[in-house]
């Protein structure tokens, strides 16, 4: 895997850049090996629900968390170093709040083991 742009990527989901760590992170989808790839597309696809949500469209955002959750799912806890659990948990959050037509809670975050 680009580490160096796997981190950027991270960096900018983190600072609420979704639309721009979606495509940092898509550059590191491409060129990874066939056991990354699921994973990082759960990750790109956590950050395109989070651009989705900022733009309004819930249904769009809704549809990606769902798709992402099931695609991290299969990883263990800390691939990548990212904490797979709180991130799930997180997602899962978002969802129901969504389905509910309930107020947001805190946005994720891609939290890398150090």
């Amino acid at each position: 895997m680009d580490v160096v742009g796997f981190r950027r990527g991270v960096d900018l989901f983190n600072s609420a850049e979704f639309f721009d760590a979606h495509e940092v992170l898509e550059d590191v989808w491409r060129a990874a090996p066939p056991a990354e790839r699921k994973f990082l597309q759960g990750l790109i696809q956590v950050a395109v629900a989070l651009h989705h949500h900022t733009r309004g469209n819930l249904v769009g955002a809704r549809s990606l968390l769902q798709r992402a959750a099931k695609n991290l799912a299969g990883y263990p806890e800390n691939f990548a170093g990212i904490q797979l659990r709180d991130l799930l948990g997180s997602l899962a959050d978002w969802e129901r709040a969504l389905a509910e037509g309930k107020p947001a809670p805190p946005l994720p975050r891609f939290v890398v083991s150090r």
